[in-house]
């Protein structure tokens, strides 16, 4: 495969292992070709937005933020890695497209400060950069079941190129086209959802490794004793069809349509609440509908790895006991760094090209800000 192919994260294997195996041996890993970028966005002052109560909005902008990138790859035919974050996203993407990504979030940027007085910061960094600076970064598929691949990135990369975007480089400014923002497929029609049983939380779990050369094998053993302690992926996973309900709050309906729109639109405000008012009398009986709720699932995303592990998983205090003392232990030992956030519920965006032909994905995040919150505790550590 050429090194600088656009094709190249389609070209990438899915490996069909446990994630703790692939992780744990770099020989799964291939180098990202040095004419792709990694484009970031974040939202500057997150921590204090949610403390204002604005978590909905936070994570409704982020998700924007993704969908946003996957549409213009989407558009070119290019399959690229991405990722979800509660408050912001980040991809690489190849040279062909990162003029039209850029702009694409500009315009993102500009609906958010618009309507939700929050700034977004936006940029990007070219990956020969990165390895100018002697910064780690390998990608690998994994494939988490029949209808889910999820990248796996190892090294501090993205989260360096994130970290210049948002505090050091000056923003780029690009000219703008006259192509409206393409959110399509952004559906946040979901409310708050329990785990799918009683007595059971929901955790939001971010784990840094300490020695970047190391990261590999330690990641490998945190996902292996997660696994033991909380079973496996399926079992731990927050979300379950018969918690869903569909919201029907005009306030959240209203913050939806204006990152989605970018203003006010009435037949859109009121299509929605007719769905959050009777769609499961209506919507959730068809039969199209079972079928989609029973891919969502399946198509739910509740483990990031960008270097490092972003998880969210469902299970008893007794659990986030036994993991907190062996993540403390690694701790102590100077080999990680971790950040975690308990709420009683998840909350899930979702990305819906088509619903017949399972063109969908689901990103979840801990309730009242989890990722977030989890980051928050994390950066208090030394």
């Amino acid at each position: 495969m050429a090194n600088n192919s656009t094709r190249f994260y389609e070209n990438l294997p899915a490996l069909n292992i446990p994630v703790s195996t692939l992780v744990g041996d770099i020989g799964h890993f291939h180098r990202v070709p040095d004419s792709w970028h990694i484009v970031a966005a974040d939202i500057k002052n997150s921590t204090k937005a949610i403390a204002k109560g604005q978590h909905n909005s936070v994570n409704l902008i982020a998700t924007g933020a993704v969908i946003a990138i996957i549409n213009i790859a989407y558009k070119a035919k290019i399959n690229i890695p991405f990722f979800f974050g509660g408050d912001g996203a980040i991809a690489l993407v190849p040279q062909e497209i990162l003029h039209e990504t850029l702009n694409a979030l500009q315009k993102h940027k500009k609906n958010t400060l618009k309507n939700f007085k929050l700034e977004l910061k936006t940029g990007s960094l070219p990956v020969k950069t990165i390895y100018q600076e002697k910064i780690q970064l390998k990608i690998a598929k994994l494939k988490v079941n029949d209808d889910l691949n999820i990248p796996v990135v190892l090294g501090d990369a993205l989260h360096y190129a994130e970290d210049l975007i948002k505090n050091t480089l000056p923003q780029q400014e690009i000219i703008p086209d006259h192509k409206p923002l393409d959110l399509e497929g952004m559906e946040c029609k979901w409310d708050k959802i329990k785990p799918h049983k009683n007595g059971q939380e929901v955790v939001s779990l971010i784990v840094i490794s300490k020695d970047d050369t190391k990261s590999s094998k330690i990641f490998a053993e945190v996902l292996k004793a997660i696994d033991d302690i909380y079973g496996s992926p399926s079992r731990r996973k927050p979300i379950t069809a018969r918690r869903l309900k569909l919201k029907a709050n005009l306030h959240k309906i209203n913050a939806e349509m204006k990152a989605k729109l970018g203003k006010f639109n009435l037949p859109y405000l009121l299509k929605s609440w007719m769905i959050g008012q009777y769609g499961k009398h209506i919507w959730l009986k068809k039969d199209n509908s079972k079928i989609y709720l029973k891919k969502l699932v399946a198509l739910t995303d509740t483990l990031t790895i960008d270097g490092r592990i972003n998880t969210v998983i469902s299970g008893t205090p007794q659990q986030r006991d036994a993991l907190t003392g062996y993540l403390d232990n690694l701790e102590n030992s100077g080999k990680i760094a971790y950040g975690i956030h308990v709420s009683e519920e998840s909350i899930m965006s979702c990305y819906v090209r088509d619903i017949n032909t399972h063109e969908h994905i689901h990103f979840v995040d801990g309730g009242n800000g989890g990722y977030t919150k989890a980051a928050k505790s994390l950066k208090r550590k030394p």
